[in-house]
């Protein structure tokens, strides 16, 4: 009989990213949702998502180089293992995976994937073009799709396999056996993602210009316009006047003939 015991899965970073993502797109939702495109406290939905974006690609670096169950390598993607995961979930048995299950692996990767479209989507906005509004909406639902079955998946995994997966990733451990923790949580890569992230969003608030819904990003430099430009040109009053000129300098025209 294999011997089980709490031990350290989920590196500190891992844990970081995480609970950032899910909190950042939480806000981002909430002011996309809870104002009004020509709200000026719309702008914090773009600068919301500027800072979800780094914690991606954080994310997606991290996922080279970070510890064994953090690794893309260590995901399984096999749509038979995908398939006998949901099956052995329903029935309250089947396999139980130390890192990511394969149906966490493929939401995480769509995921991603969907927050990387959303970012230069959101990035592009500022061009005015229809279809890139468009388009971002798309994504947006798409991810709140993932993000919702993601949900109902966990929920699923705890309720059939009596395993709190969510407190896992608060405190990075679960039982397993010993020969298969990680060696370090990574406490010091863990603090620089936050220094990073922090800085990063305290540039895009300290940036941020509410009178013309523009931000400047931090160390690259480039202003980005995060509110909505809108493309219909108003009504020319010079011509009108113009025009009101002419046609009042035609009938004093015609008095004189007279």
């Amino acid at each position: 009989m294999k011997t089980t015991n709490r031990v350290l899965v989920w590196d500190l970073p891992t844990r970081i990213f995480h609970w950032l993502f899910a909190g950042g797109f939480f806000v981002a939702a909430i002011f996309a949702f809870g104002f009004g495109e020509h709200s000026p406290f719309f702008s914090y939905h773009a600068i919301f998502g500027l800072i979800i974006f780094l914690i991606v690609v954080l994310r997606v670096l991290w996922g080279f180089i970070g510890t064994r169950y953090a690794r893309f390598d260590s995901f399984t993607f096999s749509p038979k293992s995908v398939f006998e995961y949901l099956k052995g979930a329903l029935r309250g048995d089947g396999n139980k995976y130390v890192g990511h299950n394969p149906g966490s692996a493929y939401a995480i990767f769509a995921m991603l994937i969907m927050m990387i479209g959303l970012g230069i989507t959101g990035i592009m906005l500022g061009t005015g073009n229809e279809w890139v509004e468009e388009l971002h909406e798309i994504l947006a639902y798409a991810m709140i799709s993932v993000v919702v079955l993601h949900i109902m998946g966990v929920l699923l995994h705890i309720i059939r396999h009596r395993e709190n997966i969510i407190a896992s990733m608060i405190h990075g451990k679960k039982e397993v056996e010993a020969h298969q923790a990680i060696s370090s949580s990574r406490p010091i890569i863990g603090v620089i993602f936050l220094v990073l992230t922090g800085a990063w969003a305290w540039g895009l608030y300290a940036n941020y210009d509410a009178s013309i819904q523009s931000t400047r990003l931090p160390l690259i430099g480039t202003q980005l316009q995060i509110g909505e430009i809108e493309n219909e040109d108003e009504p020319d009053q010079t011509e009108d006047h113009g025009y009101k000129d002419d046609h009042d300098e035609y009938h004093e025209d015609e008095e004189c003939d007279d």
